[in-house]
């Protein structure tokens, strides 16, 4: 398969993996809430906690596990590609088995300190959810791993799509037993089934899809686990930066404005990064393919994927921010049924930051593929915690309100461009002003190909 199709066939992957989660966020809903009624289900979303939040454990050691295969498997050295693989499985065990004793351990506080007893779920179905919930998610860290196997035979949307049927599953298994008027317990028990049907296909496939174990076997090498380890640091380091800047942002205009200010600022870079999500479809189709040829040496393909997910998400980004300057403040207010009123300089602000987002989001997606995360991640945090600073100064000292936290949140954007562009481009042994040579390259083979076209079409 052509490299155009590959990307092509992982965006159309990605689309339907986004489509799918969505429908899981909103189809269950109303099931949930006519089985086992309203305050019943709000009960459930919080026992869901517990194992969310040991969930961000995997995103750290996959990561770095998948990464580390891809591009040794890439570079040929298959040998070296089984150990990683091996030692990454002996890893992620190990951090599931740490993240068992963890939950057991959160499980036993929560039934001797008595904090379920006045929950509307009876106490031992509760334990036995959660349980069943924790390790179907636990389960799910071997994903990651596997998923190298999948980029590494140049077969990543078969690897998301069946990621997609692993959705489904899920949906369909608990759809059911909401039909059926079933409780807390067989929901989570239908989810963990699932979550073991699906582990065991989705490893078999993505071994027989590579081949590799026909090859080597693969040995635990302890250097390569420190590796892991430090690099997972780096991945585990990706969610602090969000948190700091996402929650810090909405704890300072709650201190600083008030709970009205804080439901305009957070619908506001909501609709903001709506757009976000359209070249983040980019990033994760073209992921795949750069890391590949990268870890092949073919650093001039590399660039020229890196150059072309620069332009056609900087387009995006400038049509999205044009459509929400003429459009987005109707649809919002249809939204919001005009109960808010953002500051016009707030909305501006945050269109003028989807420009800087769509460049260096679509950037960092080099530090994934060279598993360098840890200089991407400092820099995230570094640029999360001066924005939260910036807004409660502009916001406390310089009576700008809302307008000041906007500037905050665009002053994280321009750093995280300023740094994470040059950065890449490094990386990528290309010059910024090579980078704008070939777009305008681009631009024009595009422009002759089109005029052609309808040329011929006359």
């Amino acid at each position: 398969m052509s490299l155009k199709k590959n990307i092509l066939g992982n965006g159309i992957a990605n689309v339907a993996q986004k489509l799918v989660r969505v429908l899981d966020q909103l189809l269950l809903v109303p099931f949930f809430i006519s089985a086992w009624g309203a305050a019943y289900y709000g009960e459930w979303l919080t026992l869901t906690i517990i194992p969310s939040v040991l969930a961000f454990s995997d995103l750290g050691f996959g990561s770095a596990a998948a990464s580390s295969f891809t591009l040794k498997y890439a570079s040929g050295d298959k040998k070296a590609a089984a150990d990683i693989s091996k030692t990454g499985f002996y890893i992620i065990s190990y951090v599931i088995a740490g993240g068992m004793v963890v939950g057991a351990i959160g499980l036993l506080v929560v039934k001797y300190c008595g904090l379920l007893s006045n929950s509307l779920i009876d106490e031992t179905d509760a334990l036995y959810a959660v349980i069943f919930m924790l390790l179907a998610r636990l389960l799910s860290f071997y994903n990651q791993l596997f998923e190298g196997y999948y980029r590494a035979a140049r077969k990543a949307a078969l690897g998301t799509s069946l990621t997609v049927v692993q959705n489904l599953l899920n949906i369909g298994a608990g759809l059911t037993v909401l039909l059926m008027h079933r409780g807390v317990v067989a929901f989570a028990l239908s989810q963990f089934i699932a979550a073991i049907v699906f582990r065991i296909y989705y490893r078999w496939k993505a071994v027989n899809v590579l081949g590799l174990n026909k090859e080597y076997t693969g040995e635990y090498v302890k250097h390569y686990a420190k590796d892991m380890f430090v690099k997972g640091l780096g991945y585990l380091m990706s969610p602090m930066w969000q948190i700091i800047l996402f929650q810090g942002t909405t704890f300072v205009v709650r201190v600083t404005l008030g709970p009205t200010a804080v439901a305009v600022f957070n619908t506001v870079r909501t609709v903001s990064r709506s757009v976000n999500q359209l070249y983040s479809i980019v990033n994760s189709s073209v992921f795949p393919e750069i890391q590949y040829e990268i870890g092949s040496g073919n650093m001039k393909k590399a660039q020229n994927i890196f150059v072309y997910s620069i332009w056609v998400s900087w387009l995006l980004g400038m049509a999205g921010a044009l459509f929400l300057s003429i459009f987005g403040l109707y649809f919002y207010n249809i939204w919001t049924h005009k109960a808010l009123n953002p500051p016009t300089d707030m909305w501006y602000l945050f269109l003028v930051g989807i420009l800087f987002n769509a460049v260096w989001w679509t950037s960092s997606v080099i530090f994934r593929a060279m598993n360098r995360p840890m200089r991407f991640s400092l820099a995230g945090v570094v640029a999360a915690v001066f924005s939260v600073i910036c807004s409660y100064v502009f916001c406390k000292y310089f009576g700008w309100g809302l307008t000041g936290a906007g500037w905050g949140s665009l002053i994280f954007e321009f750093i995280m461009m300023l740094y994470t562009l040059p950065v890449s481009c490094m990386l990528m042994n290309i010059t910024i002003a090579d980078l704008f040579k070939n777009m305008i390259h681009s631009f024009k083979q595009i422009y002759s190909k089109l005029t052609g076209k309808i040329k011929r079409t006359i």
